[in-house]
């Protein structure tokens, strides 16, 4: 049977961490020992990832139970306490960093793009990238979601994505699209990237699905999107930040993507604790 990405990434940390030895701290102090221990949080933001943090401790040792307080998607403030766990102080040592790293990671990327996702007006929607880490494109536009974000293609086999260089490297719009519709015909959407008002006339005129805005000023972007008329959709987008995005949020685009929400993510701040023996 196929393994999933994270069942990939999670043979990978454990390999990593434990090598053929395991965890030599923990298994010279302690055998079977039963505890108690919490997850505490240390930060404010969205969480994401509890179903990846139970399967690391029910990798390392499936007679450990976790019970989570919260939900993904659910707000948290420093000092909640987010999960509980029972089992032996050896299995839940061993498995504690690859664990949080994972939730960690995971509800950061939720946070960020929850904040982003506040800012949206309308019909506009914040939209993830494909900047993500090698194996964790999987998760990550999961985090997204749970963030209140919306996925853009998976990858390069979903969806057909017209950029700068394909445009040159074709020598126009007209003929980068007309040949993949001669490929493809309609099974995927055709997305063009554009720089200029001339070239979105010329992405319209070949018939794009969606048109992307790229690095174009709000007033720019706005003249650009009253060319289309309502025949496509029109995407923003350009190192997007918090502070920058709020007039791209008024002028009706349909999406605004947002590389910052995966590539460049601020871990949000767990710390595992053990609160005493478990009777």
């Amino acid at each position: 049977m196929k393994q999933t990405s994270f069942e990939v990434l999670l043979d990978l940390a454990i390999k990593e961490d434990l090598a053929e030895t395991g965890d030599v701290t923990s298994r010279a102090i302690f055998e079977d020992d039963l505890v108690l221990a919490r997850l505490h949080s240390k930060d404010t933001g969205i969480l994401a990832g509890t179903d990846y943090f139970c399967r690391v401790f029910q990798r390392i040792d499936p007679s450990t139970k976790v019970e989570f307080l919260f939900s993904d998607g659910d707000s948290l403030r420093p000092g909640d306490i987010v999960a509980e766990l029972r089992g032996k102080t050896l299995s839940i040592l061993t498995a504690e960093r690859i664990a949080l790293n994972f939730i960690g990671y995971l509800s950061g990327i939720a946070t960020v793009t929850h904040e982003f996702s506040s800012l949206q007006r309308g019909k506009t929607r914040i939209l993830d990238t494909r900047k993500t880490l090698p194996g964790y494109r999987e998760l990550a536009k999961y985090a997204v979601s749970v963030g209140g974000g919306t996925n853009h293609r998976m990858g390069l086999y979903d969806m057909v994505m017209i950029k700068d260089n394909h445009i040159d490297a074709a020598g126009s719009i007209q003929r980068a699209v007309s040949l993949v519709r001669e490929k493809w015909g309609t099974e995927f959407r055709i997305e063009v990237e554009c720089r200029t008002a001339d070239e979105v006339r010329e992405a319209l005129k070949a018939g794009a699905d969606i048109i992307m805005l790229d690095n174009m000023d709000p007033e720019t972007a706005a003249t650009c999107l009253k060319l289309g008329d309502g025949k496509a959709a029109f995407e923003a987008s350009g190192d997007m930040s918090l502070e920058k995005i709020a007039p791209y949020m008024e002028i009706g685009l349909d999406y605004i993507s947002v590389g910052k929400l995966t590539h460049s993510v601020k871990n949000f701040d767990f710390s595992l604790k053990i609160a005493g023996p478990e009777e």
